[in-house]
C-alpha cells in the first residue's frame, strides 16, 4: 500500500551547488524551467500521498513561499531555522505531522524518470511491514546521471540489502526515496543525527530492504549536474 504521507527533506545548505546558492536555496534551484522539490512533489500527488511535510533551514523562507500554493500534496513547513537537524533529527522534529503510519523519505537533491509504472507506486506495492523497518529505492550506474561515487549497497536475491565494503564498488546507489517505520525514531536522540544510523541498525537486524528503479534516475549535486540531468530529460521526451 502507497503510504499517503511524505517527509521531503530540503533544509540542508547546498554548498556543493555554490554560487548558485548563495541566492537560492538548492530545492528551488530550477532544471529544464521548474524547480527541484517539483520532480518530487509532482509524483508524490500522482501516487496518492496527500500531505509532504518539508523541512527548511538555508534560506527558508523562500522555500516556504514556493510550497505556499500548493495543495495536491497538501504541504507543511517544518521549520529548522534555528537548528539544522541533518536528515534523522529533521524527520523526528516532523513526526507530529507524519503520524503513526509508515511514510516515504525523499532527498530534494535528486528526482527519476519513472518507467512504465510509478517507482512510488512500486515501492508501496513491494514494501512489506512484517519483513521491513526500510525500504529504499536504489539505481545502478547505467541508471545513474551526476553521480561519481562507488555506490552504496549489494542486494540479495530477495531485495535485503547489505553495505558497501570499503575500498569496494558496489552496484547499487542509494536514489534518495525510501519507506519508513515511524516508530524506528522512539529511541533516537534529540537534536541532529543522520538518517544512515537507522539504515545501519535495520540493516544490523536483516530488515532493510531495496527495491531498484524503473527507469532513471538524476542526481543533482554541483552546478555541472544541472547540465546532466537536463540532457537527460531531454532524451526522455523523444
Amino acid at each position: 500500500m502507497v503510504p499517503r504521507k511524505a517527509m521531503v527533506l530540503a533544509a540542508g545548505l547546498g554548498t556543493r551547488m555554490r554560487p548558485l546558492t548563495l541566492t537560492t536555496p538548492k530545492p528551488l534551484i530550477k532544471v529544464a524551467g521548474r524547480a527541484l522539490i517539483d520532480y518530487l512533489l509532482e509524483p508524490l500527488a500522482e501516487a496518492g500521498v496527500e500531505t509532504a511535510v518539508v523541512n527548511m533551514h538555508y534560506l527558508g523562507e523562500q522555500i516556504e513561499a514556493h510550497v505556499r500554493d500548493c495543495h495536491a500534496p497538501q504541504v507543511i513547513v517544518s521549520d529548522e531555522r534555528a537548528q539544522l537537524l541533518d536528515s534523522g533529527g529533521g524527520i523526528k522534529k516532523a513526526l507530529p505531522h507524519l503520524g503513526s503510519e509508515p511514510f516515504f523519505v525523499l532527498n530534494a537533491d535528486s528526482f527519476w524518470i519513472d518507467g512504465p509504472k510509478s517507482n512510488l507506486e512500486r515501492l508501496g506495492a513491494f514494501w512489506d511491514p512484517q519483513q521491513m523497518d526500510i525500504l529504499l529505492l536504489l539505481a545502478n550506474g547505467a541508471q545513474a546521471t551526476g553521480y561519481e561515487g562507488m555506490g552504496d549497497f549489494t542486494m540479495a536475491q530477495d531485495g535485503r540489502l547489505s553495505w558497501r565494503v570499503e575500498r569496494q564498488v558496489a552496484p547499487f546507489i542509494y536514489a534518495g526515496v525510501a519507506i519508513i517505520k515511524p516508530e524506528l525514531f522512539a529511541d533516537m536522540p534529540e537534536g541532529a543525527f543522520s538518517l544512515t544510523r537507522l539504515f545501519r541498525q535495520a540493516q544490523a537486524q536483516n530488515r532493510l530492504y531495496g527495491l531498484r528503479l524503473d527507469g532513471a534516475w538524476l542526481h543533482v549535486g554541483t552546478p555541472e549536474g544541472i547540465g546532466w540531468a537536463e540532457a537527460t530529460l531531454e532524451q526522455s521526451i523523444y
